[in-house]
């Protein structure tokens, strides 16, 4: 039985948060926490917090033991840009797009 979890809007460009995603797909829970916790970039805490998550709502199902979790499915989406100005030369000013993710994670029984 498959658990879902999703983080809707995170503040990081989706490039950068698939590098992370492509690490732990198809690795063991255990295995994919531990990964996450040792690395420095920004995406894998995001990642880490939403994998726990989907790992709380399987325990709140109480129908699949916790043990035999893997990470089946990880999708980084793009979402919608942040539009802000940035001043420039001679008066006139340049759109800066901040990029926002929606990042969604599946966990399966082996």
């Amino acid at each position: 039985m498959e658990v879902k979890a999703t983080l809707n809007f995170a503040r990081i460009g989706c490039q950068k948060a698939r590098l992370v995603a492509d690490i732990i797909r198809g690795q063991d829970v255990n295995e994919a926490i531990r990964t996450l916790t040792f690395m420095k970039q920004k995406g894998a805490g995001l990642i880490k917090k939403l994998v726990e998550s989907a790992v709380a709502n399987a325990e709140h199902k109480k129908v699949i033991d916790l043990d035999n979790l893997y990470v089946k499915h990880i999708s980084v989406d793009m979402g919608p840009a942040i539009k802000r100005f940035r001043p420039r030369a001679q008066g006139r000013a340049s759109q800066v797009k901040k990029k926002i993710s929606h990042i969604n994670v599946i966990l399966d029984e082996k």
